[in-house]
């Protein structure tokens, strides 16, 4: 059997999928927060080891080097492709985005190109694919903007550094999202407020509330610990008003969440918007939508009036594994580029 399964080593999750015969056949998604110790990364790779089954080959890409645990972004990349090659083996190839796949012991020579990478491995796919359209992958913290022009990666921004300039990052994701810096202002009960600068919410309770959170979508504890419940989540973002929930009834903190969750819309879209300015797309190349969060990627595509794809109709898919693949689209495509390899 031809199988390989693509990692994707985030500061908050850990990312997993498994092709075999070049087919994505499953992929999950594991808690991982690396703020917590390296300890807990060992038990994520146990439990996706575990839900993916084990292969002969991998292919590994990070982000979590970003992570306050380590010092730098370098000791970040060195530490996780030491982890790497204990769980997976020294064989196991590492991708270094625009330099390539390299094995594991060269990762300390290629920082800049392994640092945060995952976004290109995605990216180079909907080249191969498509030729043409603007990818975007919305996770739990983030949205990824790529520009895809001529079957390459045709972003501005290569570090996450260079990225947050060219807007082909944005810091807004479907559930870590702190409430806070979504907007600096919002309506309740008639009148504008300013709002608590605490992260007493994040946009989880905004999208629970809205009931457009997808199921298992959100993996980390809440702002206070508390349930993950609709009461609970218009408790936390009430506080974000100086509000308890008495003095206005359910109903009233809908319109709240739907403020919040349309500033996350349009600072999408303002990226989108500023990406598109440099006019190197065509104007009929389709938004690639993916990750946790494509249903606001389906409604940005639709303000801007372009087609949108689902990143997994791109990939041969089992039709079980379909939406986990969207979700892990780092990891399904690493595993993808890694069969077309054919290491």
């Amino acid at each position: 059997m031809n199988a390989v399964i693509g990692w994707d080593i985030g500061g908050a999750h850990l990312k997993a999928a498994r092709a075999e015969n070049g087919r994505i056949v499953d992929a999950v998604q594991v808690a991982s927060p690396l703020r917590l110790g390296l300890e807990r990364l060992a038990q994520s790779f146990a439990e996706a080891k575990a839900a993916v089954g084990s292969a002969p080959r991998h292919a590994v890409t990070m982000t979590g080097e970003l992570a306050d645990t380590f010092a730098s972004r370098s000791e970040g990349v060195a530490r996780l492709s030491d982890i790497a090659a204990r769980e997976l083996g020294q064989q196991a190839l590492l991708y270094a985005g625009r330099a390539g796949f390299i094995t594991l012991d060269r990762a300390s020579d290629h920082v800049e190109d392994v640092a945060s990478a995952n976004w290109h491995a995605s990216a180079s796919l909907v080249g191969q694919r498509l030729g043409a359209a603007l990818f975007m992958d919305m996770g739990s913290t983030t949205t990824d903007i790529v520009p895809v022009a001529a079957g390459a990666v045709a972003a501005r921004g290569y570090t996450d550094a260079e990225r947050l300039t060219s807007g082909e990052l944005v810091y807004t994701g479907l559930v870590r999202g702190f409430a806070m810096a979504t907007a600096d202002r919002a309506p309740v009960a008639g009148q504008w407020t300013g709002l608590i600068n605490e992260n007493f919410a994040t946009m989880a309770d905004v999208h629970r509330i809205l009931r457009s959170l997808p199921d298992g979508a959100d993996q980390m504890m809440t702002a206070d610990g508390r349930d993950k419940t609709v009461a609970a989540s218009r408790a936390r973002l009430a506080r974000m008003v100086g509000r308890d929930l008495t003095g206005i009834d359910d109903a009233g903190w809908a319109p709240l969440a739907q403020w919040f969750a349309e500033m996350q819309i349009r600072a999408v879209t303002d990226g989108a918007l500023l990406v598109l300015s440099q006019c190197i797309l065509p104007a009929d190349a389709p938004i690639v939508g993916a990750g946790i969060g494509d249903a606001v990627l389906r409604e940005v595509a639709r303000r801007l009036g372009r087609k949108h794809v689902a990143f997994e109709t791109l990939l041969d898919v089992a039709p079980g594994a379909r939406e986990r693949a969207s979700h892990c689209a780092p990891a399904a495509a690493l595993a993808a580029l890694a069969l077309a390899r054919n290491y």
